[in-house]
């Protein structure tokens, strides 16, 4: 992988050493810099995840992606460093009812540092995070954003996440790992399969400094402020969208580029 470039894409000039120090750094330093976004599943376009289309896409062309892109990317980087990293699958829990087994369509990945296990996660839109936590801690863990924990459901693992009082589950695991095999068929279901949520909806997310997070869902665009705040909008054209995409993620497409699907209701 090409470090260099990769660094200059995400604004990191620190050390490239596998240390705990490093990884938080360059975890927030990937999410602040690389949105997550489904345009190209709204387009039509495939989604590659051999190494050469991780680094064209998101750092030659500086667009984003989701889960199999980011923690892909991120995974090249890990490991182009020296740590001891694996990718691992989970079902994406929250916003789906009780008893609801979801797809096992999310990649996040397990670092060892120092016999330490420590997941990082850059792929899980509007929480993607800002550093990693212990895997091996119950209790409630910081990170520069939302605070998280890992908690048990039998033989299931679970990552939460907090706002003010209440934990909501993020999604679930086993700990077991998933190869590039797995990746590629829960790829094409997530950027393909008729019933994909991303077939569906537009879902757009960067985070920022000070625990803030912009994000994008159809045609609703927020700016949510640590303290839980949140400047709110509804999108009312295409090219408005296009400039949004542009001008807060970063995303710049053709003018002439349409994005549709069910969540895009463009008034008459």
């Amino acid at each position: 992988m090409d470090l260099r470039a990769y660094f200059a894409r995400i604004g990191y000039d620190g050390p490239a050493e596998p240390t705990l120090a490093v990884l938080n750094a360059i975890v927030q330093a990937h999410v602040q810099s690389i949105p997550f976004e489904n345009l190209d599943v709204l387009q039509r376009q495939p989604i590659e995840l051999t190494p050469a289309a991780l680094e064209h896409k998101l750092v030659q062309r500086r667009r984003g992606g989701y889960c199999f892109e980011q923690n892909g990317l991120l995974l090249l980087a890990l490991e182009s460093i020296g740590y001891d990293v694996a990718p691992m699958s989970a079902r994406v829990r929250y916003g789906r009812p009780g008893g609801v087994v979801p797809p096992r369509t999310h990649l996040f990945l397990r670092v060892r540092i120092d016999g330490i296990p420590w997941l990082a996660d850059v792929g899980v839109g509007g929480f993607s995070m800002t550093s990693a936590i212990r895997l091996d801690t119950a209790g409630e863990q910081a990170t520069p954003h939302e605070a998280r924990r890992i908690t048990r459901d039998g033989a299931l693992h679970l990552q939460q996440v907090r706002f003010g009082g209440d934990w909501h589950d993020l999604y679930e695991f086993t700990l077991e790992e998933m190869p590039l095999v797995d990746r590629e068929l829960a790829n094409w279901y997530t950027s393909a399969h008729p019933q994909s949520d991303f077939r569906h909806r537009l879902v757009v997310a960067l985070a920022l400094p000070g625990g803030r997070r912009k994000t994008l869902l159809n045609r609703e665009f927020s700016d949510r402020q640590r303290n839980g705040t949140v400047d709110g909008r509804v999108i009312a054209t295409h090219q408005e969208l296009l400039a949004v995409l542009a001008d807060d993620f970063g995303l710049r497409l053709e003018r002439d580029s349409r994005l549709t699907c069910a969540g895009l209701d463009w008034p008459a």
